[in-house]
């Protein structure tokens, strides 16, 4: 069972940036978009990335390290994407809300992953 969770998180992970990767371009043109735009791709799919290597993380401290470094990720995509939508840079800002939301909620399952993980951890 947890396999399908751990696959279900890592396929949420792998979405959530091609979500960014396939909407990047529905951003209002200009220097502040473009910064932005290749930050929160660098950020979305560290993310995703760290995510793959936490699950061959070589201990619980490893683990638990990594999932820091994807909500640190995912932290900041959320930070960008707040910029962008106050700064009125996203053109569509409808199809963005889903988005947005997704990165919400991850942040949410990455932060409770890791208290739990640190518990458990302190426990044994």
């Amino acid at each position: 069972m947890k396999t399908i969770q751990k696959y279900d998180l890592q396929q949420r992970l792998v979405k959530f940036s091609s979500s960014i990767i396939l909407n990047i371009n529905t951003l209002k043109k200009s220097f502040a978009s473009e910064h932005l735009a290749k930050q929160l791709i660098r950020s979305t799919t560290s993310a995703a990335l760290n995510y793959g290597e936490a699950q061959s993380a070589e201990s619980k401290r490893d683990f638990i390290h990594k999932m820091k470094i994807c909500l640190k990720e995912l932290r900041e995509s959320q930070v960008n994407l707040e910029i962008l939508k106050e700064s009125e840079l996203i053109e569509d800002s409808k199809g963005f809300e889903n988005i947005i939301q997704e990165c919400k909620e991850l942040v949410a399952i990455f932060t409770s992953s890791i208290k739990t993980t640190k518990v458990n951890n302190s426990n044994n």
